[in-house]
């Protein structure tokens, strides 16, 4: 961790601090830590321009970038985390304190937040956050968005890495993935750009971004959610899409729940739109599918690209199954993707 924090709220460290788990790839974030002190107990993320990881994951000065450094920050100290679904009931660790280092990188100092991890919800918890969400992203869509605010997420993140001369007949994956999922993946990829378009047109609101179980607690009766570091502006219906997909990606919970919870997180979300006035449910529903396709469109080209290069698949900070089980959990998730992608392009 930071050996010599500046702007800790609860005194002096007084015990080794514990890692988070999270994605070390990034290069905006310098580490998550769990921090004791004489006060209690904080959270500290260290935001910098200059961390180390991977170069797809590269920082940027532009407050509109997929991956501004600076961003959580900002959506900590204007108070836009603790604002975001307060009226729906949604939940954002309180901030601390938050203070500029001498190398001109951030320490953001948040309340640890104990409760049931989202990695351990049932579907009937995810749908209540997915209807409360709905509200809150109902609330959100005539109201303006903040300078510092992500601008076409989908195709900027999506969009940013190319993998020419997918091996989509390879033959591990295609003892897993008959060819019907490999030509509804090789759709996908090769639709990508018209998918982001489709999304760039949708109906928009204020969006998180990356809501997925990583970045969710139960407080209580209240589902808390955490990392505002890609809110801005985004389709009705993306950050649902999301939601479904990575409940499962990484195998946070057992694919076989998959159909259910697709079901169970889409309903809920539509009757929290409702409750605002928004009630387009079939437009909703083409949003997801639209959002969800374009938003993976990369990762099956990246697991056969990795295979061909002999490289794991598994996440490296999140998953740590041998090859064959990883592409047999995704299978069931991109089945899905290959289905919202046509539902989308109405193929």
């Amino acid at each position: 961790m930071l050996t010599d924090p500046l702007h800790s709220p609860i005194g002096t460290p007084v015990h080794t601090a514990t890692a988070l788990q999270h994605n070390t790839g990034n290069q905006a974030t310098g580490g998550i830590w769990r921090v004791s002190g004489p006060g209690g107990d904080a959270i500290l993320k260290h935001l910098t321009p200059n961390g180390g990881g991977f170069e797809h994951w590269e920082p940027s000065d532009d407050p509109r970038h997929w991956n501004y450094w600076r961003r959580e920050h900002l959506a900590y100290t204007t108070g836009f985390a603790a604002s975001y679904g307060a009226t729906a009931g949604i939940g954002a660790p309180a901030l601390l304190a938050a203070g500029e280092r001498p190398d001109g990188s951030r320490e953001l100092w948040l309340e640890a937040v104990d409760g049931v991890h989202g990695r351990h919800w049932t579907a009937p918890m995810l749908a209540d956050f997915a209807r409360r969400l709905g509200v809150a992203q109902g609330l959100h869509r005539d109201n303006p968005e903040e300078p510092w605010h992500s601008r076409r997420f989908l195709r900027q993140y999506a969009g940013r890495r190319d993998y020419p001369g997918v091996p989509w007949d390879h033959p591990t994956a295609a003892a897993h993935w008959p060819r019907d999922t490999r030509e509804g993946l090789r759709l996908i990829w090769e639709r990508r750009n018209d998918l982001f378009t489709i999304a760039e047109h949708l109906p928009h609101t204020l969006c998180h971004l990356d809501v997925w179980p990583m970045n969710l607690i139960q407080r209580g009766s209240e589902p808390v959610l955490l990392d505002w570091s890609f809110t801005g502006r985004g389709a009705i219906g993306e950050d649902i899409a999301n939601l479904i997909a990575d409940t499962f990606f990484d195998g946070l919970q057992p694919v076989e729940h998959l159909a259910e919870t697709e079901a169970a997180i889409t309903d809920a979300y539509l009757t929290g739109l409702a409750e605002t006035g928004h009630p387009e449910h079939n437009a909703t529903r083409k949003a997801i599918a639209a959002t969800g396709a374009a938003k993976y469109c990369w990762l099956a080209p990246a697991m056969l690209t990795r295979l061909a290069a002999g490289r794991p698949i598994a996440s490296a900070d999140y998953d740590t199954a041998e090859d064959a089980a990883v592409l047999a959990r995704r299978r069931p998730i991109f089945d899905m993707l290959a289905r919202w992608a046509r539902t989308a392009l109405d193929h």
